[in-house]
């Protein structure tokens, strides 16, 4: 069996973030998914999928991510049940997010409601500027850029047993 979402969208408001009576925190937010077609009159519709997401990345999400932002989500499709308060039974799907990446800077203007242009090079950690990539580096020590190759030969030697070995 296999249940397995990908989505990328915009949340459709700031998300809600609240504590279990055991300190857990948990965090629900909708996220606007545009389809990739159009509808008779040439306009794309969405679908607006309610997500819930756990612990550490649960806070993570209700400080940094905010109506508008652009956000990815790795997880599940669940579904629960409970009684209404007319007696039905009332079901919920829902995606259990595993993983949810911030997928714009912070400070975006889109984020923050304003101007929808394209980003500026201060608008992310390691920009065009030489400047800025030096003081980042002295600020973020220990962390690897991404364009660095953590792997590069730096002249010694890389001792693998077998048993760090997948197969």
């Amino acid at each position: 069996m296999m249940n397995r979402v990908v989505l990328v969208g915009r949340l459709t408001k700031d998300p809600d973030l609240r504590y279990t009576p055991n300190g857990v925190a948990v965090a629900s937010f909708t996220l606007a998914v545009n389809r990739t077609f159009t509808n008779q009159q040439g306009e794309r519709e969405a679908d607006f999928i309610n997500c819930v997401v756990w612990r550490k990345a649960a806070e993570n999400v209700a400080n940094f991510l905010k109506k508008g932002s652009l956000a990815g989500v790795d997880g599940r499709i669940q579904t629960r049940s409970f009684e209404g308060q007319d007696g039905k039974r009332v079901y919920i799907t829902e995606v259990m997010a595993e993983s949810v990446q911030f997928l714009e800077p912070r400070n975006s203007a889109r984020a923050e409601g304003g101007n929808f242009g394209a980003p500026r090079d201060q608008d992310f950690p390691f920009g065009n500027n030489n400047n800025q990539n030096q003081q980042n580096n002295r600020n973020n020590q220990g962390y690897t850029r991404v364009d660095n190759d953590p792997f590069a030969n730096d002249g010694g030697q890389i001792d693998i047993s077998d048993d760090d070995l997948p197969f």
